[in-house]
């Protein structure tokens, strides 16, 4: 008998994130034998938890074919909800919810915290004996999830944008840095990534021959801001110049710091970044050079921009969401579709799968032998590693009227066939 798929997706979103949405759909639909409708989780678990199911069957292949340059999450939303191991309603609403809308696949794409959340259900299924199959499709910017050894997956979709996007930023405010030093002699740029340094580390992509005053402290990195300071004016005092990409990780204390409901550190919240910090606190002190410096923070544009996608990033994200329709289609409950790289000198990956009870709330740090002696950059191993993510050409992006053409979904949802719910956190006590 056929089933339906639906996917979801939480967490913060990426440049690729709707590539992997376009892989699931379109291997979903060459499969007419097993699946019937395709739904999309509006706005992710909650949209599960309150039966709003977007029908991802009666969009155009045009707008399905869009996806692949539509960045962030508005083509079917995300969310920070997380389903607690207390909130046994929320499972109970999940498996109705199921069982009315005749659910035989459930993909959710995601970071670590979203892998937790598929691999419960999952979990669920075998419990209850639900004939449902669950699948996790990784996304993250941070590159977080799995192992330290790379064995389960050697990078998630949306890295390999993020870090071309700072690989860029950077090699801008170089030249910017380069013209204004006299008056701005040092330049402090702060990325995401909360205590996971992959981000920043891909600012060193901008200048692989270490050709520039560029330092990178990562959060990994451990110094205080005394130590990053005096690590950044001994460069001002020899090249009379720096331009330093930090961590919004790095621990400047707790002093305005917001958490969300998954209980990590809201830095886009918070009212002190680690770059007002670092800024603050070198202009308190003195800078061996005239003039003074200053900073800048990026925000989700890192996540959400379409034109730093990388090509590779944006094939490779399309790939894992079909290989996790393939592992649905066989029947593989509890497993992420994963990226494994070839070795060789020539860049080459395979798609394959790890058990989720493995990268659930996994987190992979980055390698203490990537990060130099002196704490302020990171190897040429590192560089090996992330070169071949970031591609070699600008993703094609369609305009109409000089404006980026998105896909623009129609809100057609499936029919509801259950009361009408409130997620278990949201209820007032």
């Amino acid at each position: 008998m056929k089933k339906n798929l639906l996917i979801a997706q939480s967490g913060g979103p990426s440049p690729v994130i709707n590539s992997s949405l376009r892989g699931v759909v379109e291997a979903a639909r060459s499969f007419p034998e097993r699946i019937d409708r395709i739904y999309a989780g509006f706005h992710g678990i909650e949209g599960v938890l309150k039966e709003e199911l977007l029908d991802l069957s009666a969009q155009s292949e045009s707008e399905i074919a869009l996806l692949r340059n539509t960045p962030a999450a508005g083509a079917i939303g995300t969310c920070r909800y997380k389903v607690k191991a207390k909130q046994l309603e929320d499972f109970d609403r999940i498996v109705a919810v199921l069982k009315a809308q005749n659910i035989g696949y459930f993909l959710y794409n995601g970071g670590n915290d979203s892998m937790d959340t598929a691999n419960k259900v999952a979990a669920l299924a075998r419990e209850r004996g639900l004939d449902v199959v669950g699948i996790g499709v990784p996304k993250t910017i941070d590159n977080d999830v799995g192992d330290g050894e790379f064995k389960l997956i050697d990078h998630t979709p949306g890295y390999g944008s993020v870090a071309r996007y700072w690989q860029m930023i950077v090699q801008n405010a170089e030249e910017e840095n380069r013209g204004s030093s006299p008056a701005d002699p040092v330049l402090v740029l702060q990325a995401m990534g909360r205590k996971i340094g992959f981000i920043p580390a891909a600012a060193r992509l901008a200048d692989p021959r270490r050709e520039t005053p560029l330092l990178i402290f990562l959060a990994e990195s451990g110094l205080s801001l005394a130590e990053m300071a005096e690590k950044i004016n001994a460069v001002v005092k020899l090249r009379g110049r720096a331009v330093v990409v930090v961590s919004e990780g790095c621990d400047v204390g707790e002093a305005g710091v917001v958490r969300d409901s998954f209980g990590h550190v809201n830095f886009g919240a918070s009212s002190i970044t680690a770059q007002q910090a670092l800024t603050g606190y070198l202009n308190a002190h003195g800078i061996p050079a005239a003039g003074a410096a200053r900073g800048q923070v990026f925000g989700t544009d890192q996540r959400a921009t379409a034109i730093y996608a990388s090509t590779v990033d944006l094939d490779e994200a399309y790939r894992v969401g079909q290989k996790a329709v393939l592992l649905a289609v066989n029947g593989e409950n509890g497993f992420m579709s994963t990226i494994l790289r070839e070795s060789g000198l020539i860049y080459q990956v395979r798609y394959d799968k790890a058990p989720l009870e493995l990268v659930a709330n996994s987190e992979r740090t980055f390698p203490a032998a990537w990060i130099t002696p002196d704490k302020t950059d990171v190897t040429d191993e590192f560089l090996a590693y992330a070169r071949p993510l970031i591609g070699e050409d600008f993703p094609s992006v369609p305009l109409i009227d000089g404006r980026q053409r998105f896909a623009r979904l129609s809100p057609v949802f499936a029919s509801k066939k259950l009361p009408d719910y409130t997620p278990e956190a949201y209820r007032k006590k």
